[in-house]
C-alpha cells in the first residue's frame, strides 16, 4: 500500500499540517485507541474526528479495526522510508511537548471512564 496518495509526499505533510490530525495521532501513539475515547479526550464531536481519522487513514498513517459497534485505531506500520523517518521524529517531538503530553494523561483518565460504560461482552452457550 503506498503510504500516501500518488505517491506524492505533499499529501503526507499537508495531512500532517493539521492541528486535529496531529492532535489524533499523538493519542494513537499511545496504542489502539476507541473512537469514543478519541472524541471524549479532544472534545471534539464524533464526524470531525471521524473525518480526520479517514484521511489519515488515506495518507496510510494509521489503521482502524472494528469490534462490535466500535472502531479502534492505531499507528500504521510503514515501509516507506520517509514516512517511518517523519513520523519518528514526530513521535519524539510529541513525548516532549508539554500540550501533547497533557492529551495523553488525559486519555488516560478517559479511557477508563468509557470502558467503565461500555457493555461487557458475554459469551452465550
Amino acid at each position: 500500500m503506498n503510504p500516501y496518495r500518488n505517491g506524492e509526499p505533499a499529501f503526507l505533510f499537508k495531512t500532517l499540517a493539521d492541528p486535529t490530525r496531529l492532535r489524533l495521532l499523538n493519542l494513537l501513539a499511545c496504542g489502539d485507541t476507541c473512537v469514543c475515547e478519541l472524541t471524549d479526550t479532544l472534545r471534539v464531536v464524533q464526524p470531525k474526528v471521524s473525518r480526520h481519522l479517514a484521511h489519515l487513514k488515506r495518507a496510510g498513517l494509521v489503521e482502524a479495526r472494528r469490534e462490535g459497534k466500535w472502531m479502534h485505531y492505531r499507528w500504521a506500520r510503514h515501509g516507506d522510508p520517509l514516512v517511518r523517518h517523519v513520523l519518528t521524529g514526530l513521535h519524539e517531538w510529541m513525548a516532549k511537548d508539554d500540550g501533547m503530553n497533557f492529551e495523553r494523561r488525559r486519555r488516560n483518565k478517559v479511557c477508563c471512564e468509557i470502558s467503565r460504560r461500555k457493555p461487557k461482552r458475554t459469551k452465550t452457550k
